[in-house]
């Protein structure tokens, strides 16, 4: 069976969704969009690298990303907030820009819309729809979560050496085979083990469980500090829920959550917005 690794950077985004591609925004220097070419025998890597915040700014590596991803990159919403054709989930792209100095991360979403515009003919449409939530709340013994500690100031030699390690060269494990994350990651899966380490408000976490669950998560923790966030488990099919198998590998995201974090996530239903993909072409326009 081929494993994937999956690298997520620290880069986040926090500006509003928009639905209308605008020509106001600069363009990306140079771009290349081209169907990713199939799995070899060591599996795929999987990355989203660069950008407005990122360690390498000015340069942008997607590699084997769905469209449904860069999508939810572009609008600002998550991968289960988007409705779209089945092979959304199939169907990878490598996509390799050049971003203009000085550009802010609103106008690098807009500059994302107008690519997934020009490239794909994408357009697309918002509805609310009741859909399965998962809630998560603090569990009966209390969290077990520390605040978060400032970033020290930034080196220019560090950062260097952050885009080396999130670009590229063979990731480690610890003993039990959980990844080891180096600078510039907050998150990694390889050979069905996962690790997570971040910090922020509640809302940083929240999004990154609606992003392993497959469904939106609402905080109803009531905890409104800077917390450090560390959790480590065995990834299940988004959403299958809680693992009944008694399984000595490891825990999966549920149990983690109550173990390492004193929280836990209960099944609901709510009102979300999603966006409808009215159309996208499943070949990109010649580069």
């Amino acid at each position: 069976m081929m494993r994937a690794t999956l690298v997520i950077g620290l880069t986040a985004f926090a500006c509003g969704v928009g639905y209308a591609q605008s020509t106001e925004a600069p363009a990306f220097d140079a771009v290349s969009v081209k169907p990713a070419p199939p799995p070899d025998k060591r599996g795929r890597r999987v990355a989203m690298i660069g950008g407005p915040g990122a360690p390498t700014p000015g340069r942008v590596n997607y590699e084997n990303i769905g469209l449904e991803a860069i999508i939810g990159e572009a609008y600002n919403v998550e991968s289960y907030r988007i409705s779209g054709p089945e092979w959304f989930q199939t169907d990878r792209f490598n996509v390799v820009a050049t971003v203009p100095l000085g550009i802010t991360k609103d106008q690098f979403r807009v500059m994302l819309r107008n690519l997934l515009a020009d490239r794909f003919k994408l357009t697309l449409h918002k509805e609310t729809r009741e859909l399965p939530i998962y809630s998560l709340s603090v569990a009966k013994n209390g969290p077990k979560l520390k605040k978060a500690i400032p970033d020290p100031p930034p080196d220019a030699n560090g950062d260097a050496d952050a885009a080396r390690s999130a670009g590229g060269g063979k990731m480690k494990t610890d003993t039990e085979g959980y990844p080891i994350l180096g600078p510039g990651m907050s998150m990694a899966m390889m050979n069905d083990h996962a690790r997570l380490v971040n910090k922020g408000h509640m809302q940083v976490l929240v999004n990154l469980l609606a992003g392993q669950t497959g469904r939106p998560v609402v905080d109803a923790t009531g905890l409104t500090e800077e917390y450090e966030f560390a959790l480590y488990w065995i990834p299940q099919p988004p959403g299958s829920g809680p693992s009944m198998a008694e399984d000595p590998v490891g825990p999966d995201l549920f149990a983690a959550l109550q173990e390492q974090m004193g929280l836990k996530l209960e099944p609901k239903k709510g009102p979300i917005e999603v966006l409808v993909i009215d159309h996208a072409d499943r070949v990109p326009a010649a580069n």
